[in-house]
């Protein structure tokens, strides 16, 4: 990337510090906690393997000391690769750090392979044993990883088996997930112009879709579709290879269907899912109700796809990484102090990655790290008001994260339907402070239609990228290898029922499925994101209808991890996500939302007379 070519960010500089987990990639520490590690392991395997599936079951105390043991060692060895990673996410095109992540990770699985067997004797506890055990008040604190570590007996294999598995995992699938990041962050996509061209990366690129005037946002179109066109072969093959891989893998662990082991992942049940999918789906005309808005506001006689996201007006200013984080503070801290002030030491200690840098990894993330440290937030910040939004995202991560750590490695994480729950309420408080700071109609508008937007590509866009999903893997096994032509054809007819005849789809829209790394990474892992978002909605009904009361039952929540299954710790809130029922309130407030948008233009459009 030329100088001339790097576009201006206010967040130049903004570049996380990870000492808090190492000096450098250099630090003597990283190799030493893995050999301690490795150590600890092996002491582990030799102090109770067999000590867990005996007739009686394991005393209490033992089994307790096993899992604060089992919890410190998981940190410690998981600690060097999830540096390496950070490392390598902020720039995949380092050498040295693609090896040390390679280094971390083999080293990780070695040192797996003597705790397997502690999951596989709990798993061949008899039921009624179990049962006396999960009240032991000596366990309290682990009931619920304890739980869950059962459902997924049906599915787990021998003790070899489950080895070789972990083994080849590293050559294997994971190998394919790096392949596919790191040929993504590489891509260059070449703007044509009349004046002459320039090579772009492909978050340059897709910023460009945002742009007000019409020629540059189809000309990004055009610029990404060449991108990804020319990568289409080897990241086809990665798609093949590794929707071939989940096939394997689920039929070697006796799922029924593809999507089984996210949803047991997910604590959530296939009947649940399908109701959320359904009910976004009836409401399609929403969206086509909302594109024809915009098309008049456009004044376009056909809206593109690339047309989707082009703001109202072209005189809007951007935002300042300083305003961001502004904007941003005050949202969180007007709702809580406490959320407020964990939001400030993301800013204050440097755990945050927002500047743009050749080879970072596109998109952004908050990655939990471990319990011991905090959360680091990764991003590539561009100065648009949308920008504002995916921080206010990735902190809402941070702030669950960050919450969570109390109740230990083993139970910190959430599934991903409550993983995006704490991401979207901070977008909606971030949301209602930019409107607040924007009191003419006009502004309003944009504001209002952008997180329309932005509420559809989380709602009705992730089911679609799920159908998507369900489609590709069962042409995968009914047809064998695909061409990247016959994926496009899947995405394309995936995509129309969405878009209906208020937005046309170019050719090359078909190839546009090649940069989503969700598909590689965590397979059908998107509707997690509209169940999210429709969860919000209705709690952000409930806070407007509690007020201060909330705020404590919902920090109590974030807190509270993975420590308990979703439906019982969302019922605390009086939320009941397996009524298929509740899907509709988040689906009206959308509605609301597009008919405030229509009610400020029909306004506009009196005063311009």
């Amino acid at each position: 990337m030329t100088a001339e070519s790097k576009p201006a960010s206010t967040a130049e500089g903004v570049a996380w510090d990870l000492s808090d987990l190492y000096q450098g990639p250099d630090d003597p520490r990283i190799d030493q906690d893995l050999e301690t590690a490795l150590v600890r392991a092996r002491l582990f395997e030799s102090a109770y393997r067999g000590k867990i599936d005996v007739p009686a079951g394991p005393d209490p105390a033992l089994l307790r000391g096993a899992l604060k043991e089992l919890e410190g060692l998981c940190e410690l060895m998981d600690r060097p690769g999830t540096f390496a990673g950070l490392l390598h996410a902020a720039k995949t095109d380092d050498p040295a750090r693609g090896a040390l992540l390679a280094r971390t990770r083999e080293k990780r699985t070695a040192i797996n392979k003597h705790l397997i067997f502690f999951d596989l004797e709990w798993i061949k506890v008899p039921d009624d044993v179990v049962e006396k055990l999960l009240v032991a008040p000596e366990l309290a604190s682990y009931r619920h990883y304890l739980d869950e570590k059962r459902v997924w007996r049906p599915h787990t294999l021998s003790e070899p088996e489950e080895k070789i598995l972990e083994e080849k995992s590293v050559t294997g699938r994971a190998a394919f997930v790096r392949l596919f990041e790191e040929t993504v962050s590489a891509l260059q996509c070449r703007f044509e112009k009349a004046e002459g061209g320039e090579s772009l990366s492909m978050q340059q690129t897709l910023a460009r879709l945002y742009d007000a005037d019409r020629d540059v946002r189809r000309l990004a179109a055009e610029a990404l579709t060449r991108g990804l066109r020319d990568q289409a072969r080897p990241l086809t093959f990665v798609f093949n290879t590794v929707v071939l891989d989940h096939k394997s893998d689920s039929e070697l662990r006796h799922f029924a269907t593809p999507m089984a082991s996210r949803h047991l992942a997910n604590e959530i049940s296939d009947e649940v899912v399908e109701a959320l999918m359904s009910a976004v789906e009836r409401h399609h005309d929403l969206v086509h109700r909302y594109y024809r808005l915009k098309g008049r506001l456009l004044n376009l006689d056909v809206l593109y796809d690339y047309d989707r996201y082009a703001p109202l007006f072209s005189d809007l200013p951007g935002c300042d990484w300083a305003t961001a984080r502004q904007i941003v503070e005050e949202s969180y801290g007007g709702f809580s102090p406490r959320a407020g002030a964990v939001v400030r030491e993301f800013f204050d200690k440097r755990w945050i990655d927002a500047e743009l840098r050749p080879g970072k990894r596109g998109g952004a993330f908050s990655s939990s790290a471990v319990p011991s440290v905090h959360p680091y937030i990764l991003m590539n910040y561009t100065d648009r008001l949308r920008d504002v939004m995916t921080l206010a995202h990735e902190l809402g991560h941070g702030v669950h994260q960050y919450l969570s750590r109390g109740v230990g490695y083993l139970q910190c994480h959430t599934p991903l339907t409550t993983a995006e729950m704490a991401s979207v309420f901070g977008e909606m408080l971030t949301f209602q402070r930019l409107v607040e700071r924007e009191p003419s109609p006009r502004s309003r508008l944009a504001l209002l239609c952008s997180k329309i937007e932005d509420a559809f590509a989380t709602v009705f866009r992730q089911v679609v990228l799920t159908r998507f999903e369900q489609s590709l893997h069962r042409a995968r096994r009914d047809e064998g290898e695909l061409s990247t032509e016959r994926i496009n054809a899947l995405w394309l007819d995936n995509n129309r029922p969405m878009h209906g005849d208020a937005v046309q789809l170019t050719d090359g829209y078909g190839w546009w499925w090649l940069y989503i790394g969700h598909f590689i990474r965590s397979p059908f892992y998107c509707y997690a994101y509209a169940f999210g978002e429709l969860l919000v909605l209705a709690l952000v009904q409930k806070a407007k209808e509690e007020g201060p009361s909330f705020v404590p039952k919902y920090l109590e929540l974030l807190s509270s991890g993975g420590s308990d299954a979703p439906h019982r710790l969302l019922a605390r809130l009086g939320v009941d996500v397996n009524d298929p029922g509740f899907w509709d309130q988040g689906l009206k407030l959308l509605g609301t939302m597009v008919a405030e948008a229509e009610s400020l233009a029909g306004g506009l459009q009196e005063t311009s007379r």
